[in-house]
């Protein structure tokens, strides 16, 4: 055991430590099978060949979140001591469901909660649960709310998000039963957030046809621009109206540590919910996200069940039993590495590395500013900057400008200087950074904006395909059957 477990380091520490490794690789299909495909060996093999055949064939075709150029999508790098938490919950192969199996692990989870319902605000009688991301988040947040407000799905209760919240939102309200009509998709702002009288109008329609506001999901950090959601107004709202409040703070809330960040998000200790992504900025191994609400009754009256083959391990006076606050009986523990993290480092340093994104996407914001061949496309938040290129003799406006745009990505990209990715914003193809990675200094974002505000793309061809505005990218639920 000991010898497999050095050897597995040694492979582990060499990749996280070589410079040369690039922000992605990629591979088609047909190249993966060539080196995967095959049955199931029908006998062991020796360890050394196993580890090599990952190093060379599964290894280097992903991600490297971890480059300090990776400014795509949200970024993700965790810690190592983290890792090690993870190394250690599925070593011990750790069951964190019931407090009788689990009293170390489970006390553990509450004390990471703990910490992080006073980032936020919440008070001490709020609960939460670790799960395994915003989308598990935010699903277990709009069943809370349904079961907390009205029970069983019924055909008559509506829920509001923007048209800049995110896909899993409208994904969980499929799940759980709402039809498309009980979603309402609405338009953002000028500055891309949702608008609180949007949604008292949105309301007040829904009254007077007979339906009942059940919740309202902001953000607080969107995935497109960063942008966070007026959640005080919102809050005010919600609570004259008796409408759940929702804040899917995955990755923005973790900002709350900064006091640049707590007055950004003032107002989210005043929701009913609130989601969390650990494995975002708070820079923990995937899987961790995190789910809180204002009152542990609720979460725990939505999903608490004892069929007789567990009543040894019902809770006692004191007790906790997670898996009844989510939809997994089964689960690990997440909590692990945000401990060791958190206790190896301290909160001080990831402050300053949130403090640091934020600085370094000032950066980013500043470089722009002063480009006479670059222009904002959005309101720059936290750590993102969405922005395009102007060329000489193209209309801002012309899809071959949207072209080069495209080609600065893929030009970047195939550089192994860094990796940025894309969105469309009014119609408009445009570049997204979002600075994140605790790795990253003002060098790395330098290099990749002295990249895109000087490369020349080459020029497309009449016919090239360039991505489009497409209203079915939205965030909505899927249509029914019944209503196709």
């Amino acid at each position: 055991m000991r010898a497999l477990g050095y050897r597995t380091v040694d492979m582990l520490v060499a990749r996280l430590t070589d410079p040369a490794i690039p922000p992605l690789r990629r591979a088609t299909p047909a190249q993966m099978r060539a080196r995967l495909s095959g049955p199931p060996p029908q006998d062991g093999q020796d360890f050394e060949a196993i580890v090599e055949r990952l190093e060379r064939d599964v290894l280097p075709f992903m991600s490297r979140g971890d480059h300090p150029g990776f400014f795509a999508f949200i970024p993700f790098c965790g810690t190592w001591p983290g890792a090690l938490g993870d190394f250690v919950a599925s070593a011990c192969n750790v069951y964190a469901g019931s407090w009788m199996e689990s009293a170390g692990p489970t006390q553990l989870e509450l004390e990471v909660l703990s910490w992080f319902k006073a980032w936020i605000g919440y008070p001490a009688q709020a609960g939460g649960i670790l799960v395994g991301g915003g989308s598990a988040a935010n699903l277990t947040a709009l069943a809370c709310a349904r079961e907390s407000l009205v029970g069983s799905m019924t055909d008559d209760v509506v829920g509001y998000v923007s048209d800049q919240a995110h896909a899993s939102l409208g994904r969980a309200a499929r799940v759980l039963g709402f039809r498309p009509d009980q979603v309402r998709v609405l338009p953002h702002d000028a500055e891309f957030r949702l608008d609180a009288r949007a949604v008292a109008a949105a309301m007040d329609a829904d009254v007077r046809a007979g339906r009942r506001p059940l919740f309202v999901a902001a953000t607080a950090g969107t995935t497109n621009t960063g942008a966070i959601d007026p959640l005080d107004e919102l809050a005010t709202l919600c609570a004259q109206r008796g409408v759940w409040l929702h804040v899917d703070a995955a990755y923005g809330g973790f900002a709350a540590l900064t006091q640049r960040g707590r007055g950004l998000l003032r107002g989210i200790e005043r929701a009913d919910s609130v989601t969390l992504d650990p494995h975002k900025w708070l820079y923990q191994p995937y899987e961790c996200g995190a789910l809180l609400v204002r009152d542990d009754h609720t979460l725990r009256a939505a999903f608490q069940m004892t069929p007789d083959y567990l009543q040894d391990s019902e809770e006692a006076a004191g007790e906790v039993n997670l898996s009844d606050r989510g939809v997994q009986l089964t689960r690990s523990s997440r909590a692990f590495k945000v401990w060791l993290s958190l206790q190896y480092f301290g909160e001080r340093a990831f402050r300053e590395a949130i403090d640091r994104s934020i600085d370094l996407a000032q950066l980013v914001r500043e470089r722009v500013e002063a480009g006479e061949d670059l222009e904002l496309m959005a309101p720059p938040s936290l750590g993102i900057v969405c922005f395009r290129r102007r060329f000489a003799g193209v209309a801002t406006d012309d899809d071959d400008a949207d072209r080069r745009n495209a080609a600065l990505v893929a030009g970047l990209e195939r550089s192994g200087l860094g990796l940025v990715s894309s969105t469309v914003l009014r119609g408009r193809y445009a570049l997204r950074i979002c600075v994140m990675n605790h790795t990253t200094a003002r060098a790395d974002v330098e290099r990749v904006m002295d990249f895109l505000g000087r490369c020349e793309p080459e020029a497309p061809s009449p016919g090239a395909a360039v991505t489009p505005y497409r209203r079915d990218r939205e965030i909505r639920p899927a249509p029914s059957r019944a209503s196709t």
